[in-house]
């Protein structure tokens, strides 16, 4: 065999050394990159700013619940400041965490960081059809309950359904069906901007401490819930229908009692309400109603006692797009009549109340929300009696999404 041959074989067995060596280096690297944080896990938030006192006509009217900016000593307020962490980190495992760095614990207390939600859905099967979620998250009560704050119409949950669970959340394991088909019809009524509540299964069922979000049981025996819920589509028209239920033992915290008021430590708590929704394709509907019985302050006799209670809202809604500018104009009435279980003597409420406004949003980045409020509240604890108030104020909401 002549030199300039095993020339060439000697350039060729180089050649393809080298190449191996750099697709080996290449898939290295490609693996590297799979490896980086972000991509796995996304960031993405949301913040709100308010303004309540456009044409008030009563600054003792308040509602502690909903924004703590409301009456006397309100002013310009960020209502919430949301940063969330979540992505896919394993085929079979969502990791979902939340932060708001603008709660008040307090009206003299503001933009304190506070964990939200902080748990991780493991799929029992490939299409992630079955599920549980572990850890801080929204009980499964309720269409408003679920739908973020960054999704819903009036600038707060309406009373009957929202008192059930302060902050919507508690620590438990829920348990979550929906076929692929319906979870990604859940998921496109967000993102299509029909105001969707999220993916919270078609059948959920859980466990859950019961004293709600940030605070530790104070007994042994957590509260189940169970939620059945259904998005049809009727030609183009999506409704949705569902009925919830759940039942337990509430402690009220001894920091949450008078001293001087009559009362036991645990208290039968118990609910079931039903909801319909029908999306706003333009025009849409949507209402809740819930009966039950929890602990209330009871002013006649100065205690806390086990009582009945019941609330709910319906709302009129159309959507119209202009371009890329979306309107949806809205109405609500709700009404509540019951204790609230979060607050101090679990304080009695008789709410009648009605909304008008306006959401416009010329992209997604940005939301104005104006609200006109027309309120009838009683609130009354022990030290805080035959409190009846009414008013009128003007609502104004900025939100930024990013």
């Amino acid at each position: 065999m002549k030199l300039t041959n095993y020339i060439l074989i000697a350039v060729c067995f180089v050649n393809m050394t080298v190449v191996k060596a750099q697709e080996k280096k290449d898939s290295v690297k490609a693996i590297e990159k799979k490896s980086h944080w972000y991509d796995a896990l996304s960031l993405r938030g949301y913040t709100q700013i308010r303004y309540n006192r456009f044409l008030e006509t009563n600054e003792k009217l308040k509602c502690e619940q909903c924004d703590k900016s409301w009456g006397e000593g309100g002013g310009v307020f960020i209502r919430r400041g949301r940063i969330v962490l979540s992505g896919n980190v394993h085929e079979r495992v969502f990791t979902y965490i939340q932060f708001d760095l603008a709660s008040a614990p307090s009206s003299t207390n503001l933009h304190y960081g506070q964990l939200r939600d902080a748990y991780f859905d493991l799929a029992l099967d490939n299409k992630k059809e079955f599920r549980f979620r572990i850890g801080q998250s929204k009980v499964p009560y309720g269409f408003e309950n679920l739908q973020s704050s960054q999704n819903r119409l009036p600038l707060d949950r309406a009373d009957g359904l929202n008192s059930a669970v302060a902050n919507e959340r508690d620590l438990g394991i829920f348990f979550y069906w929906a076929s692929s088909k319906i979870r990604e019809r859940f998921n496109y009524l967000v993102s299509s901007g029909l105001k969707g509540s999220g993916d919270y299964g078609v059948f959920g069922l859980g466990v859950y401490n019961g004293q709600t979000a940030n605070k530790p049981e104070l007994n042994e025996e957590p509260h189940l819930v169970s939620r059945l819920t259904y998005p049809f589509k009727i030609n183009e028209q999506y409704i949705e229908a569902g009925v919830q239920g759940y039942s337990g033992m509430f402690v009220l915290p001894s920091d949450a009692r008078t001293p001087k008021v009559k009362t036991r430590d645990s208290f039968t708590d118990k609910r079931a309400a039903a909801s319909i929704v029908v999306y706003p394709q333009p025009f849409g509907f949507q209402a809740e109603y819930n009966v039950g019985v929890g602990p209330e302050f009871n002013p006649s006799t100065d205690s806390i006692e086990t009582q009945e209670l019941n609330g709910g809202y319906a709302m009129l809604m159309y959507r119209q797009q202009f371009k890329k500018h979306t309107l949806i104009p809205f109405a609500r009435y709700h009404f509540y009549n019951g204790g609230k279980k979060h607050e101090l003597d679990a304080r009695h409420y008789k709410v009648s109340e009605y909304e008008f406004g306006i959401e416009w949003s010329p992209f997604k980045q940005f939301e104005l929300v104006a609200m006109y409020t027309v309120s009838d509240r009683t609130f009354e604890d022990f030290k805080l009696q035959d409190n009846k108030q009414m008013g009128n104020l003007l609502r104004l909401q900025v939100q930024f999404n990013y």
